[in-house]
């Protein structure tokens, strides 16, 4: 497991991820910028992004709704939720009601910041 004790907002989440994914796979640090497509831009295929996923989950003891992949497109947007489960950052915008209802009630951290 990577140690997350450093994180404790959403920037330094951003660069927690961008590690892992640079780490894990091979994944040019250039290319792994907040506006990047997950799929188009950086190539990650869903298991993949499953795997970074069940990394966050185990670092941060958060737990991602059914569904989540339907509701991520871009870098930021995994960042952004991962930092709201995890009570770094307030919800972001992008989040359908019933997905955020949802994460909230799995996640307790989850709107506390």
């Amino acid at each position: 497991m990577r140690g997350a004790e450093d994180v404790k907002n959403w920037m330094n989440m951003f660069r927690w991820i961008v590690k892992l994914i640079r780490d894990d796979y091979g994944i040019p640090e250039d290319q792994l910028t907040r506006n990047a497509a997950i799929e188009e831009d950086l190539g990650l295929q869903a298991e993949q992004l499953e795997q970074v996923m069940d990394a966050l989950s185990e670092a941060f003891k958060i737990r991602f709704p059914e569904g989540a992949l339907n509701e991520l497109v871009r870098l930021e947007e995994l960042c952004l939720l991962a930092s709201w489960l995890a009570g770094f950052y307030k919800q972001p915008p992008f989040l359908a009601d019933s997905f955020a209802a949802e994460a909230m009630a799995m996640n307790p951290g989850a709107g506390q910041g």
